[in-house]
């Protein structure tokens, strides 16, 4: 006696040389597959002092939007598209990563970056490397690398083996921001401990791909003037997460993040069961109480969305499958959103 097939069966079988397969799979990618959400930012901080204004900031976080949602609705991988935008944001020279990266104490340059795939909880980065374009591209070869993360000559020995070219990511502006700084005490050897404003901050993305993986990344210039050597939290699981059920970046004082280890904190709590509202919340409860200064953006495995600050300002940008939005004119002080309630 043959094998009974079942519906799905005859149907796939009936139809796997129809023209209307190509209907079947449209179905399935407009109805079946998830929904992609992404969100970004480009630091947090006192003002949006340095950066030409709130119009000139929304502009470049909605063209970095405009150009990297697409990617996920035509199904590129969260990863793929959370690299793609940290890529767009280090080359802005508005933001404080790749190109338009603060000073050091020494006057040099030196960039962190780091790339977590949630799907396979893996975690990679770079730490204080020099003269390339793009830290995020040394964290996605990293991923496959049996070493995951290079600190400063490990780094720059990676991009010399690629074959990267040497590229200057100092502008103007941060030249001139250093020796305005730097100008009447030319024998300071330690960078400030105090909160600067979101000029000086980092760069992140999280995204939602269609098959429903998380992803996300971090880079940053660092806080300018700090000591050599400094490692921020950008490049620890402390300022970047992402597990199948979570991702999350991190922008601010990299000494308060690491200490409240906040990208895995709010991880965890959406992983031990609570919404990502919930641990948002908590987590910045507890950071306020603290006195602690940065933001965080974050999406999980059910598509909801959220960014928290205790600073003045988070310039985050985001697209929820419907529609874009942003924090750029979020009341000062602590504050968390979700698009969940």
């Amino acid at each position: 006696m043959g094998r009974l097939l079942g519906g799905s069966q005859i149907l796939f079988r009936t139809l796997s040389s129809s023209p209307l397969r190509l209907k079947i799979i449209h179905f399935y990618h407009t109805f079946m597959a998830v929904q992609p959400k992404l969100i970004i930012h480009g630091g947090a901080g006192s003002s949006l002092q340095g950066k030409g204004g709130l119009e000139a900031v929304r502009k470049s976080l909605y063209q970095v939007i405009d150009q990297v949602y697409p990617l996920l609705l035509r199904g590129a991988s969260a990863k793929e598209a959370v690299v793609r935008g940290c890529q767009l944001l280090e080359d802005d020279p508005r933001f404080n990563a790749g190109t338009g990266s603060v000073l050091q104490s020494d006057g040099q340059i030196r960039m962190s970056a780091a790339l977590m795939d949630g799907t396979l909880q893996r975690f990679s980065g770079v730490i204080n490397v020099s003269r390339v374009k793009n830290p995020i591209d040394l964290a996605v070869v990293l991923q496959d690398a049996s070493d995951h993360v290079l600190s400063d000559y490990g780094a720059a020995e990676l991009a010399r083996e690629l074959q990267l070219p040497l590229y200057n990511p100092l502008t103007d502006q941060r030249l001139q921001e250093w020796l305005e700084d730097r100008k009447d005490n030319f024998r300071r050897t330690m960078a400030n401990v105090v909160s600067e404003p979101a000029g000086t901050g980092t760069i992140g993305v999280v995204a939602l791909d269609q098959r429903g993986q998380l992803a996300a990344g971090t880079s940053t210039g660092g806080k300018g003037f700090e000591r050599i050597g400094r490692v921020s939290d950008s490049a620890t699981p402390a300022g970047n997460y992402a597990t199948t059920q979570a991702g999350v970046s991190c922008t601010g004082i990299g000494e308060d993040i690491l200490d409240e280890c906040l990208a895995a904190k709010i991880v965890i709590r959406v992983t031990d069961g609570q919404s990502l509202q919930t641990a948002f919340k908590k987590s910045f409860a507890e950071a306020h109480e603290h006195q602690r200064d940065f933001g965080a953006i974050g999406i999980d495995k059910t598509g909801a969305l959220a960014w928290g600050k205790t600073c003045d300002v988070i310039l985050c940008a985001f697209h929820d499958g419907q529609n874009k939005g942003d924090s750029l004119e979020a009341d000062k002080g602590t504050q968390v959103f979700s698009d969940r309630i």
